[in-house]
């Protein structure tokens, strides 16, 4: 048998359920008289998987899906999303109506581009929908080993679960369904969960089986197993459950310490057996989850009010065009002979019966009201050109290339994980450049859940040293030495002790430390706020990134006095509930434990020289040096173990050494431990106090030790006390056993502190400085705990020293009322004079955070009081809930979107996530460790945090202007091309003639006008990305809608009809008085139809060219080529015999080509209509303006090389004044450094001035 398998066995003879003093493994059996009734009626028949597979008992298998189709569902859904734009309502009506003799084209010309539109979305809806389906097959697919029978498990695909199948889940697999734990690899049933992806806590749950099943903990065992469970109906509580199991004719309660939730983990147990209970969509993840939304961004939204405008405006045409119709046929066409309008069958001779049979329904000069409806339904066809079809398409096309461009993006590839950023859908590409607030979940979004043992203080001396990122960055702008700075403002107390470690110090170090620490003044060295560095090994331990050699390599050993230091240590290895195991690559022992920090405890104990190297049940044994420093292996006898949880903040261990001694040692929270320390253990309370809040400041995890011993009398006596409380059954026994712990728990003595690091993903705080800089305010969502969700938000900048907390909870009293009137009062008074407080004008400059709990949070979402939270929350700099639970992460989201109306960015990794990831305007998985619930639920899936800086202010930059230029240019040109059709009607009386042929009709939209636009929505750049960094205020212009506001679109729509009023007055004028060929024909509608569209055709594409800032040779290959394709088409479509071309016939070779006024009118329409834009450009850029603008001409004039303080300055001015991120902790930082400055030179200075040296120069006759 290996070392491993012996560790295993000897962790699972531990019996856990001994330690436990709390009613963490303890059922509630309030509840059991529910079960039976509406709400609680489900019943589950264990081991027996085929008797629900029918009715009553028939429950759905294990398969999930956040597909938004389905086989059936696709087309009809799929067209509603279509048919709800409604460009294509409109074109569906007119394909309709071109059916029918009132059109003035073929039915093909218009059926054919909406079919063609209409159906290129649904296959781009089908293609991104099937890229979700075969992500929800990877997790369907997922592996678990099932009871197949006598005692024989198989492994199936998670899919095909059935509630009441026994399943074995191995160490670090997540549980596949909602299970009822039966038994583990321990011995008494007891296993560790990790709820990360439910709930964002780290911290190791304990969940416990019943005692009926324990024995059940061999594959052979569950042979003839058969039980029964009658529980609750699924529901989206996570922390509860009601139900009872009947196993071998008895009865026993169930809690939520029996069940295992679905995309939980199971840690630091070998393997469990479990039943299902709840498969697929009833599991409680799976309903706190929503069905994926259809989301629209708000330029697609805005869009369509866009088209309602140009839909008015056809409408306006079509009305002018239909009554202009009647009235001229009333008054005029009716005496126009030669058209015969008024020929009468039975007394006119001339009549021909032939006349009757060709007479157009649709026109009857004698009912002109009718022939005036028709020719409006006419005109409604014809001047369909002013609602851009291909908008929709080519918006799809864009949006496709630009979700591809976004993923391959080699500067969001994360080479540790091999995975880069995924658009999962195309559809919100451009909302990524408007994005204002943003929710993050902080597990496995901002940390990397791994935690590092960073400093520690003790006995009134900090160890690790003080200097930060942010004091750095400080010393730099301040061009000072911070050590040295710091030291000179302190003022620190000397004393022996500092200078004793600082000796034992300096003989491993370098003389130029020495040197600088005296230069410093060894006076001020008591503060311990050096930490020396050592080379070496020490460098690349996981969980330890601790540098300070005074304590490395045991040269503490060598002070005079090291009994509150070996104390400290001892506290450090025996308080906790780890468990050693020896690693088999190092040789070294690891740890698990409840808590990612009692692991980086033991870490860090380990290198400190006292190793944690086995436990028993009574039994803790270590390794620590003695006072001569050789290292010897104590025991210790565990006596009591008193736990830590959410109320009582704090653990406490009680042990006998081998000299008989009993010692407590208990670590918490400060103020915890501050208010059970006794008078004479106090000594060091003030020096800690300061670490405490300078590594709070830096964002560290923090708890103090402390010890008491105890006399064996007072322990015997209280120990009967607490094992009669702990025999207590019933409502009191909580109670009872806190009472009895708060006796012993007290009169302790501090020994010091220690801080932790909950590791940051890489780039998250230069990510959010950046980020806050473009003008995007963060809310934190967290489900930890208060203290954790602060310190996370101080290690990423979102909080600082100087800001002002605002601390929304319950108050004691108004929470031990468990009355809602009281409690919303509670909350109310605290939100209205926090709110007041605020608003206050001295305060208005001064930076506010809200930290609010999940309790609070419900009372203050309810729908009478959510308005004045919002209004306060959206006042302060930074917001950070936590203990929130997946619903009200949802909650949240959904209500600051309604409130602000602005656009929100939600974004995290596990499955308590995915609410607020559908719920917000844009939702971000991250990819990480945990599972794909929330990559699944996300419009786009990111590997790191860091990546969502580049994706905001580059990618959402550029898709947000590419695609409001491009929205911008269709209005543009289909208003110049589609209004010249409405003025030739004018011009011909209202006569119905077409202007341009049908082919030039189709081909505008389809071939001549569309490959530059799609080019300018894949490939436009104001600036390049670097720049889009390095100038983060580019962002707002997003934020605030400058490029497709109401403004530019009724601009661009007045470019596009002065554009169609110039290129159709100018043709008629030029072309109508004077002879076009050479035998002095005048053109006729062919010629001018045909010279009227090359305007267009040459006036749109250079349009486009004058748009563009970052040429490309596709850019211009595509604008050329296009303007080619028009003179391409008229020869062929000339070339070919008139029963295709019909008019066009050798139109252009015989006809326009050799006319020199062709080729000179051309050039002097396309000048005259682009002349307003380019006035307009000139001025703009001359006189007013944008940041852009300038940036663009500092780059090209290479003002960025040749005047780089101009350009440093520009940078500078482009930074939103923000009161959090990395640069603003840096601004404060220096603002309290040089106010401390100030208060120590004004001090000096009325020393001197009172000083008798200063008094006697003064007085001095010579002076």
């Amino acid at each position: 048998m290996t070392e491993q398998s012996k560790s295993n066995r000897k962790k699972g003879k531990v019996k856990w359920s001994k330690l436990y003093t709390f009613s963490c493994l303890k059922p509630n059996f309030d509840d059991q008289q529910l079960l039976g009734q509406p709400g609680f009626s489900r019943v589950v028949f264990c081991n027996k998987p085929e008797l629900h597979k029918a009715k009553p008992y028939k429950y759905p298998n294990n398969y999930i899906s956040t597909t938004k189709y389905n086989v059936v569902s696709f087309l009809p859904k799929a067209l509603f999303e279509q048919f709800r734009r409604v460009a294509n309502l409109y074109f569906l009506l007119a394909a309709i109506l071109s059916a029918t003799s009132l059109a003035p084209f073929t039915p093909t010309s218009m059926i054919a581009p909406l079919v063609f539109v209409v159906g290129l979305s649904m296959i781009k809806e089908a293609v991104e929908d099937w890229s979700r389906f075969l992500q929800d097959m990877k997790v369907n697919s997922r592996k678990v080993k099932v009871h197949a029978g006598n005692g024989i498990f198989v492994e199936r695909a998670w899919r095909t679960l059935l509630v009441g199948d026994v399943v074995k889940v191995t160490k670090d697999e997540y549980f596949p369904s909602d299970l009822l734990l039966l038994s583990s690899s321990y011995e008494d049933g007891v296993c560790y969960v990790e709820t990360m992806n439910l709930d964002g806590e780290t911290n190791l749950k304990v969940k416990r089986c019943l005692e009926a099943t324990l024995n059940l903990d061999e594959d052979s065992g569950l042979r003839t197993f058969s039980a029964t469970i009658r529980c609750e109906d699924p529901n989206t509580n996570l922390y509860t459950f009601v139900g009872n199991l009947e196993f071998e004719k008895d009865s026993s309660p169930l809690s939520p310490d029996q069940v295992l939730l679905r995309d939980s983990k199971l840690r630091n147990t070998d393997y469990i057996y479990g039943v299902v209970i709840f498969s697929g969509p009833d599991t409680k993840v799976v309903r706190n989850s929503t069905r994926s939304p259809s989301k629209r961004s708000r330029i697609e939204r805005k869009m369509d009010h866009v088209i309602y405008v140009l839909f008015s405006i056809l409408v306006l045409i079509s009305l002018v065009t239909s009554i202009g119709s009647a009235i001229f046929t009333d008054h005029d066409m009716v005496n126009a002979w030669y058209l015969r309008l008024k020929v009468e069958e039975s007394t006119d001779p001339s009549f021909d019966p032939k006349d009757k049979e060709s007479k157009d329904p649709s026109f009857d000069p004698t009912e002109p009201l009718v022939s005036c409806f028709y020719q409006f339904v006419r005109a409604l066809i014809l001047y369909g050109y002013l609602i851009p079809i291909s908008l929709y398409v080519s918006i799809e096309i864009v949006k496709v290339l630009q979700a591809m461009l976004i993923n391959k993006d080699l500067q969001m590839y994360d080479k540790l994980s091999c995975k880069s950023v995924e658009a999962r859908t195309s559809n919100l590409n451009e909302e990524l450049g408007q994005v204002e607030i943003i929710l993050s979940d902080k597990t496995g979004t901002l940390t990397c859940n791994q935690m590092e043992f960073r400093k520690c203080s003790i006995e009134g001396l900090s160890y690790g040293g003080d200097t930060t990122e942010i004091d750095l960055a400080a010393s730099r702008r301040m061009n000072i030495e911070i050590e040295r700075y710091r030291f000179s403002l302190d003022g620190s107390d000397s004393t022996s002790r500092s200078l004793e470690m600082f000796e034992i110090s300096a003989e491993n170090s370098s003389t130029d430390k020495v040197t600088l620490a005296n230069d410093q003044g060894m006076e001020n060295f008591g503060a311990g706020n050096l930490g020396y560095s050592v080379s070496g090994k020490e460098a690349n331990i996981k969980g330890f990134n601790f540098r300070d050699s005074r304590l490395l390599r045991k040269l503490w050993i060598h002070r005079s006095e090291i009994s509150n230091m070996m104390m400290f240590f001892r506290v450090m290895a025996l308080c906790h509930t780890g468990i050693p195991i020896e690693d088999s690559q190092t040789g070294k022992l690891k740890y698990e434990a409840e808590s990612p920090e009692e692991v980086c405890f033991l870490i860090a104990a380990q290198e400190f020289g006292f190793q944690f190297c086995r436990r028993t049940q009574s039994k803790l044994i270590i390794k620590e040096p003695n006072p001569s420093g050789v290292e010897v292996e104590r025991e210790y006898k565990l006596l009591n173990l008193l736990e830590f949880n959410s109320s009582r903040k704090r653990m406490s261990v009680i042990v006998r050494d081998e000299d008989g001694h009993i010692f407590l040692f208990c670590k918490g929270a400060d103020n915890i431990i501050f208010d059970r320390l006794a008078d004479g253990g106090r000594t060091y309370q003030q020096a800690t106090t300061m670490h405490l809040s300078n590594y709070a400041e830096d964002g560290l995890r923090t708890m103090l030790f402390a010890y008491k011993q105890i006399d064996v009398t007072e322990y015997e006596n209280w120990n009967l006390q607490f094992m009669k409380a702990k025999a207590t059954i019933g409502f009191e026994r909580e109670e009872l056993i806190e009472a009895a712990s708060e006796i012993i728990e007290k009169n302790l003595y501090l020994l010091g502190a220690v801080a932790v690091d909950d590791k940051l993903q890489d780039g998250v705080p230069e990510c959010i400085d950046k980020l806050a800089q473009a003008g995007m305010k963060i809310w934190l969502l967290t489900g930890d705990k208060k203290e954790t969700a602060v310190n996370i938000g101080f290690a990423c900048s979102l909080l600082r020293h100087d800001m002002q907390q605002i601390r929304i909870s319950l108050s004691k009293e108004a929470e031990s009322t468990n009355q809602v009137k009281a409690m919303k009062e509670d909350i109310l008074q605290q939100i209205e004079s926090s709110y007041q407080l605020t608003i206050k004008e001295e305060n208005r400059e001064h930076p506010f955070a809200m930290v609010i709990d999940g309790k609070a949070l419900q009372i203050a979402l309810a729908n009478d009081m959510r308005q004045k939270f919002l209004r306060l929350a959206v006042s302060c700099a930074a917001v950070i809930c936590c203990r929130v639970s997946p619903k009200q992460k949802a909650l949240i989201t959904r209500s600051v979107k309604e409130y602000t109306g602005k656009t929100t960015l939600a974004i995290g990794d596990g499955a308590n996530d995915v609410g607020m990831i559908q719920e917000a305007d844009i939702g971000i998985g991250i990819s990480g460790m945990e599972g794909m619930q929330a990559v699944m639920a996300s419009d786009f899936s990111l590997p790191q945090f860091r990546f969502l800086e580049r994706l905001l202010i580059v990618h959402g930059h550029w898709c947000y202007k590419r695609i409001s230029k491009m929205i911008l240019y269709f209005v543009y040109k289909n208003v110049a091309f589609g209004l010249t059709l409405f003025y030739y009607e004018i011009y011909t009386s209202f006569s119905g003639q077409v202007l341009y042929d049908d082919w030039y009709l189709v081909m505008f939209n389809v071939l001549l006008t569309s490959l530059p636009v799609i080019a300018l929505g894949v490939l436009e750049q104001d600036v390049s990305a670097d720049t889009c960094l390095q100038f983060p205020a580019l962002y707002q212009q997003g934020q605030r809608n400058m490029y497709f506001s109401w403004k530019r679109i009724i601009g661009w729509i007045t470019n596009g009809i002065f554009a169609s009023l110039a290129i159709f007055m100018l043709n008629i004028y030029i072309l109508s008085p004077t002879a076009f060929l050479k035998d002095g024909n005048v053109a006729d509608s062919a010629h001018i139809g045909a010279i009227m569209y090359t305007c267009v055709i040459w006036t749109v594409n250079c349009q486009i060219a004058l748009i563009v800032t970052n040429f490309t040779w596709i850019q211009h290959f595509f604008i050329w080529g296009s303007i080619l394709s028009w003179y391409i088409l008229i020869f062929l479509y000339g070339v070919l015999p008139p029963k295709y071309s019909y008019r066009q016939f050798q139109l252009f070779v015989e006809a326009i080509a050799p006319a020199p006024i062709y080729w000179t009118a051309t050039l002097l329409i396309v000048v005259v209509a682009l002349l307003p834009y380019f006035i307009h450009i000139v001025i703009q850029r001359s006189f007013y303006p944008m940041d852009d603008h300038v940036i663009q001409e500092m780059i090209y004039c290479m003002t960025d090389v040749t005047d780089s303080p101009a350009w440093l300055r520009e940078q500078e001015n482009s930074k939103k004044k923000t009161h959090i991120g990395f640069s603003a902790r840096v601004d404060a930082k220096i603002l309290h450094l040089k106010e401390q400055l100030h208060r120590k030179k004004t001090l000096i200075f009325k020393s001197f001035v009172n000083s008798p040296i200063y008094r006697t120069m003064t007085n001095s006759p010579l002076s």
